[in-house]
């Protein structure tokens, strides 16, 4: 089809027609769940506990605020964003993307989820009586697979080393490791190697965050981003962290920082201009429009975690893109499949742990963490 375009910067209003389902997209839906579940059942039998098919291993789960910023341009506030100066509190959840509980010296991409806690508006029909809008990002700003179909593949590998070789992972990850500095070197940068382990081993609150896919932005098409703000925060950007003989080193930088430091992230958008250089339906290609600062979220000195906190966020709360308002409903393949494949997980995990998940209306309970 023949994409509209704007004048530069002028973004495009969402038309359903822009959304073309993938052929075979129930199946690879499937699959998926298969695959995942796959994954969360090996960890559980080998652990007696179920965990999350991907991103099972969090290093921080954090309480703070977001805030909206006050006189945004009319295009930007959209949704929750169009509450000026608004508060909401949220949970914070810092992570790495296998969904085996590896060692930190397999250096992987990082994941930050964001769930907004008691946030107004219409919900999709299966959301309703929620008050919740959840943003998952990773710290790279495009996907490793364009469509689903393409991503299973990926997930069909992950599922088949789970619980294969943890020592022979980590001698991987040291090489890759080196692979990836040497394309660094000559000013390049490799998703597959970090992707595999290849992930230098840096500060994990020093990351900038992406929701990678896209999400309606009221009228419009966006992708979100999450970047350090506060000064003691932008320090840690590539700074290094020890993790020899520490399986758990990314947790304890984290817990480290988080018990003297407060933290403050600025959240920003990305709106679709022009659906040919900015597509919906593929993931890996990187959009051009600006970034606009719409909030901002802080997060005061705290635990950083605790196994009291992973009892009440690892265990009892999912972070979903599909728990959001109508006005930033996902978008594109990746998205679509997300909405069964997230929902199977959490059954699976709350059936196995035997927990209930549900969506907070209130952070109450976290002080007694």
């Amino acid at each position: 089809m023949d994409f509209p375009t704007r004048h530069l910067h002028q973004p495009l209003p969402y038309d359903p027609a822009y959304e073309v389902p993938e052929e075979g997209e129930a199946e690879t839906t499937a699959s998926l769940i298969e695959a995942m579940q796959h994954i969360a059942a090996t960890v559980d039998q080998d652990t007696g506990h179920a965990h999350r098919g991907v991103h099972a291993k969090s290093h921080g789960l954090l309480r703070g605020e977001l805030r909206v910023l006050n006189n945004l341009p009319p295009d930007y506030a959209q949704g929750l964003f169009s509450h000026p100066g608004a508060a909401w509190p949220v949970v914070l959840r810092l992570s790495t993307t296998p969904g085996d509980l590896l060692d930190d010296k397999v250096s992987t991409p990082r994941g930050m989820a964001v769930k907004v806690v008691g946030v107004p508006g219409a919900r999709l029909p299966d959301g309703a009586g929620d008050v919740t809008q959840d943003f998952v990002m990773v710290n790279g700003p495009t996907f490793q697979a364009p469509t689903a179909r393409q991503f299973l593949g990926s997930v069909k590998l992950l599922a088949a080393t789970t619980d294969k070789a943890p020592g022979l992972k980590k001698a991987l990850s040291a090489a890759l490791r080196g692979a990836e500095k040497v394309v660094e070197a000559v000013g390049g940068e490799s998703v597959a190697l970090k992707g595999l382990g290849g992930h230098p081993e840096t500060h994990i609150l020093g990351e900038t965050f992406y929701t990678v896919v896209p999400l309606l932005y009221g009228r419009y098409m966006a992708k979100l981003s999450l970047a350090p703000l506060s000064p003691e925060l932008r320090a840690l950007k590539d700074q290094p962290v020890a993790l020899a003989h520490k399986p758990n080193g990314l947790r304890g930088a984290v817990v480290d920082f988080m018990t003297d430091h407060a933290a403050e992230w600025e959240l920003r958008v990305q709106l679709c201009t022009d659906l040919a250089a900015m597509p919906i339906e593929d993931a890996t290609v990187e959009w051009s429009a600006p970034w606009v600062t719409v909030a901002r979220i802080s997060a005061p000195p705290q635990a950083g975690w605790t196994h009291g906190l992973s009892v009440l966020v690892d265990d009892g709360m999912q972070f979903n893109p599909w728990h959001c308002i109508a006005e930033h409903r996902p978008l594109g393949s990746i998205m679509r499949v997300r909405r069964a494949v997230y929902a199977a997980s959490g059954r699976f995990r709350a059936e196995r742990n035997q927990v209930a998940l549900a969506e907070p209306h209130n952070l109450d309970h976290w002080r007694e963490h």
